[in-house]
């Protein structure tokens, strides 16, 4: 048994180069607007302690029952949880 030496493969012929894909335009990019902190309400400025009392300074809103203050704004008075709007009249 004589050796011989195996016959190199030929390489396969590379398949025709394909035209390359014309660059895609990049959109620029979008800047984000700085968002101003949130602050938290300060629940002793909500009542006013006077004695034994306790009076609320703000309306409930009457969709929600106590414990939600209507926010007051220039003209109407808001709740925060349900968004019932009540305006106030002109005087």
């Amino acid at each position: 048994m004589s050796k011989q030496p195996a016959a190199a493969a030929a390489p396969a012929p590379a398949p025709p180069a394909e035209p390359a894909a014309p660059a895609e335009e990049k959109k620029p990019e979008k800047k984000e607007k700085p968002k101003a902190p949130k602050r938290r309400i300060q629940v002793h400025k909500l009542y006013k302690v006077e004695g034994d009392s306790l009076t609320r300074l703000r309306k409930d809103c009457p969709r929600c029952g106590k414990g939600y203050f209507m926010a007051q704004h220039k003209g109407r008075l808001t709740c925060g949880n349900c968004g019932y709007t009540t305006f106030l009249s002109k005087p």
